[in-house]
């Protein structure tokens, strides 16, 4: 058998992983922006207010605005999202498969890859790019890798600050969006806690770092009150984790399945393959425990087993009668319990044991399946076939999730009316008000699904959203089958209402309010006509209408204190990322040269 050179054995999970992640992606990463549901890209967006994170709606997008505002200054700012979705999608694979060299470092490439592939192939990840979720996989993907920081921390001398930077970068990156946040402090506090030397100043120190990694959403919480008033109790319901066909809720959620919202769910997951890919998975993760209980003594194995139990049993339970009770209780006298409502995110914290599993049982895998080899194969031969023949599993348990998730990934194309219209409004005082109603959108160029209304990002100035949705039906405007759900910001609201009632230009400007934007082609609730009559009309095509309101408007009554609060905390989260990703290459430099010293 010829030996692979060392050079290409280290390159071929980090490849193999970017492969991976450009299948997913592909037609995305043409000319373009991602505008999908939630996510929004734009070629340039501003360091508002609302960027930072000081507005009445609570914090969901903290500090992810403020960063690729900042970003987009320098570069356009679709480059920008795609450029962090495809890093994300490669670090997940690659972090699996870091993660079973250290906890499982007997088993060879094949198992590597195999984990990789389950990390980054499954119902979860497709899930959540229809949905638009794109920063939370950041913090999906730093979950392996926080495994890693945390096993070398706890086997590392108390003096190797380097030996923290990738817990630091890790924390950090995950920290682009809240529940990424979360997902990744309670794993590495969590870890750094289990039973070892040092373990009071290790969580010490990692809660440290976990309050910078969450300091711009933390302060955004605090300072705007949106957390403090809680949030609308029939979010709950409506937010709670989805039976998928033939799998039940529970079944679901096992194979990393089951979001809310049944129209971000690729094809195959809305028809009995469901029952089929989810058991193709689960049978991986099957063969793997024995081995897994063979190391039952290593307590990380442990944790991560705990964790993924966790993350399936705990979204079931929330969807039943009395979980949801909990819940509603929670969403209102909990301060920012509202952000944590998507009760099927949690789920992420089961994949990085479904990874080591899948890993674990390639050899069991091998041997279930031994008569289908020739004898003459040796063992490496046979596991490497068996590695795979699973990873052709987990591919074909989840096949729309390729090229853009079946297509529905795909750049969009604004009209140029946006750039004139962020242009009319550079410098100018007052908000900027929008129409239709209502968060989201549904334009010809933007396709089929509803999409978050890009005005926020793309204009100059703050433009006030409720935050208010209407959950439960694939068609905007009143229908029977809707939820609606309260939003946080009562400025907005009353903004709208003063809009659709037909109140005077004198109202709209005591509440702050320069500007009106009228945007064409989309369903929605209109404003009131006769109000608009009286404002003065700026600029106007098919795509948009700008209107100016003809008084000086109110200026906002936000603190300085409290913006600079905000800036600081965001600094400090970006110093903890730049921080982290120069301390990582200055351990890799070290560990190179002491390789080399030793050779």
């Amino acid at each position: 058998m010829i030996a692979r050179p060392a050079g290409l054995t280290r390159a071929a999970v980090p490849g193999y992983s970017l492969a991976l992640a450009v299948l997913i992606l592909g037609p995305l990463l043409g000319p373009g922006h991602l505008l999908l549901r939630d996510a929004v890209s734009t070629p340039r967006s501003f360091l508002t207010d609302s960027a930072l994170g000081l507005s009445g709606a609570a914090a969901r997008a903290v500090p992810q605005d403020a960063a690729t505002a900042v970003l987009s200054a320098v570069v356009d700012g679709g480059l920008v999202v795609k450029a962090i979705l495809l890093a994300a999608l490669w670090a997940a694979g690659w972090g699996a498969a870091r993660m079973v060299t250290v906890l499982l470092p007997t088993v060879g490439l094949p198992g590597r890859l195999l984990a990789s592939t389950v990390m980054v192939w499954n119902p979860y990840v497709a899930e959540r790019l229809l949905q638009g979720h794109w920063s939370l996989l950041t913090g999906y993907a730093a979950l392996p890798w926080i495994v890693v920081a945390a096993c070398r921390i706890r086997q590392s001398s108390s003096r190797d600050l380097l030996g923290w930077a990738p817990l630091a970068l890790s924390l950090a990156a995950a920290g682009l969006t809240p529940t990424g946040a979360v997902l990744a402090s309670l794993l590495a506090l969590t870890l750094l806690a289990l039973p070892g030397p040092r373990r009071g100043r290790h969580v010490t120190a990692g809660l440290l770092l976990a309050l910078v990694a969450s300091a711009p959403w933390l302060t955004a919480t605090a300072l705007s009150g949106a957390g403090a008033q809680g949030s609308d109790p029939s979010g709950v319901a409506a937010f709670a984790a989805r039976a998928e066909p033939g799998l039940g809720t529970i079944g679901s959620l096992a194979g990393l399945g089951g979001i809310w919202n049944a129209d971000a769910v690729p094809g195959s997951r809305t028809t009995p393959w469901a029952l089929v890919g989810t058991a193709l998975l689960l049978a991986l993760v099957v063969c793997g425990l024995p081995a897994l209980w063979r190391r039952r003594r290593n307590p990380v194995i442990v944790t991560l087993a705990v964790f993924a139990a966790a993350a399936v049993i705990l979204p079931a339970l929330g969807a039943t009668a009395w979980g949801l009770g909990a819940g509603e209780w929670a969403v209102v006298h909990v301060p920012g319990y509202g952000l944590l409502r998507d009760a099927q995110k949690w789920v992420a914290s089961a994949a990085p044991f479904y990874a080591l599993a899948a890993a674990a049982g390639v050899t069991t895998i091998a041997r279930l399946a031994r008569r289908v080899f020739t004898p003459e194969r040796r063992g490496r031969e046979r596991t490497a076939a068996a590695a795979a023949v699973a990873i052709a599993a987990v591919l074909v348990s989840l096949p729309d999730l390729a090229w853009g998730v079946g297509g529905a990934l795909r750049p969009v194309h604004y009209p140029d009316s946006w750039r004139q219209v962020a242009g009319l409004l550079a410098g100018a005082d007052g908000e900027v008000a929008v129409l239709p109603a209502g968060t989201f959108r549904r334009f010809t160029y933007t396709g089929s699904a509803p999409v978050l209304d890009p005005a926020p990002r793309m204009l100059p100035l703050d433009v006030p959203q409720s935050g208010r949705l209407l959950v439960g039906s694939s068609e905007p405007g009143p229908a029977s089958g809707y939820t609606d759900i309260d939003g946080e910001d009562g400025r907005a609201d009353m903004i709208d209402t003063v809009l659709r009632s037909g109140g005077s230009a004198a109202d709209l400007a005591d509440l702050g309010v320069g500007w009106v934007l009228v945007e064409h082609g989309t369903p929605g609730l209109p404003g009131n006509q006769d109000l608009l009559d009286t404002l003065d009309r700026v600029h106007d095509d098919e795509y948009l209408t700008l209107y100016r309101v003809p008084a000086e408007p109110a200026p906002r009554d936000a603190a300085t204190g409290a913006r600079i609060a905000l800036v600081a905390a965001h600094l400090a989260w970006a110093a903890l990322l730049a921080g982290g990703a120069l301390g990582c290459v200055l351990g890799v430099r070290r560990d190179h040269r002491i390789r080399a010293d030793q050779t």
